[in-house]
């Protein structure tokens, strides 16, 4: 079976590239998630429950930014630059993989007071909400694009050259 450039990334590599593209990221993204979910109930802007939630925002926001420098400069664009997506199912899975971060990216920058500075707490509070569904959402994309077959969509891998012995 063929892989997206997604799944290969995960699969290449084992297991440093699944700890630092996958788990590390996701962990903090869940961590948010859940921490956000306490905060929205209980309206505790503070203690430790919402210094986690501050921490694990900055962190996946700031490591996001390394992700996506270091994807874009050694992947995205040369697999562009030599022609050889997948077929649109690799290049959804990859771009949503990317696009799944500017969220987190959004939410340190708040955190940092770098952007929604006017808002107040419940305000900032509804843009990590929403910030957290957007990522959710292009994680989930990313996934399932990323383990379908190039194939479905005509990717023929090139043939290779094998020796008989």
């Amino acid at each position: 079976m063929n892989m997206t450039h997604y799944m290969e990334l995960l699969a290449d590599n084992q297991p440093w590239n699944l700890l630092i593209f996958m788990a590390i990221p996701i962990i903090l993204a869940e961590t948010l998630a859940i921490t956000e979910l306490y905060i929205l109930f209980t309206r505790q802007f503070d203690g430790p429950i919402y210094h986690l939630n501050r921490f694990a925002g900055t962190t996946v926001g700031i490591y996001f930014i390394g992700i996506i420098v270091y994807l874009m400069t050694t992947a995205v664009i040369p697999i562009t630059k030599s022609g050889e997506w997948r077929t649109v199912i690799d290049v959804i899975a990859v771009g949503s993989y990317l696009i799944g971060g500017l969220p987190l990216i959004w939410i340190a920058l708040q955190e940092f007071g770098f952007v929604n500075r006017s808002l107040d707490q419940m305000g900032k509070l509804k843009i990590h909400a929403i910030c957290v569904a957007l990522f959710l959402v292009f994680g989930h994309i990313a996934m399932i694009a990323g383990m379908l077959d190039p194939a479905l969509l005509g990717y023929q891998e090139a043939a290779s050259h094998q020796m008989n012995h």
